[in-house]
């Protein structure tokens, strides 16, 4: 055993995601499917749920950020699903257009969506690979 210190990661807490008002956010997300976790409109944050993990999506208020379009190359937080090409055309019926179509990636499906303040989320399934998948 060595004298240093060392750390270990032991897995994700929360992605934070900055946006110019929490209301519009909250509801852009909602609209995407998320459900809120909890809401502390005096903080400035949202915590949206991923799955059943506790950890979450946690939206932060920044209130001079204004809309803008993604830009490129941006950050990307990828969220697992059972089909990308359902879910596509979920967003697509919520009013939430694919930056792009849904295109393929080594496990299976994948689209992309930008919430207004240029936050980049994909949805990606492993019908390729479920072997991979939480649902194998």
């Amino acid at each position: 055993m060595s004298d240093k210190e060392s750390y270990e990661l032991l897995g994700f807490d929360n992605v934070l995601l900055p946006v110019g008002d929490l209301g519009e956010a909250v509801g852009f997300y909602e609209r995407a499917g998320f459900s809120v976790g909890f809401r502390f409109d005096e903080g400035g944050i949202a915590l949206l749920k991923v799955g059943g993990e506790t950890p979450g999506i946690l939206l932060h208020l920044e209130e001079e950020l204004r809309h803008r379009t993604p830009p490129w190359p941006s950050p990307r937080v990828w969220l697992e699903v059972p089909d990308a090409r359902v879910a596509a055309r979920e967003l697509a019926a919520a009013g939430i257009p694919p930056l792009d179509e849904v295109f393929q990636v080594a496990t299976g499906w994948a689209v992309e969506i930008a919430d207004p303040w240029g936050n980049v989320l994909g949805f990606t399934d492993y019908g390729k690979r479920p072997e991979l998948g939480r649902r194998n």
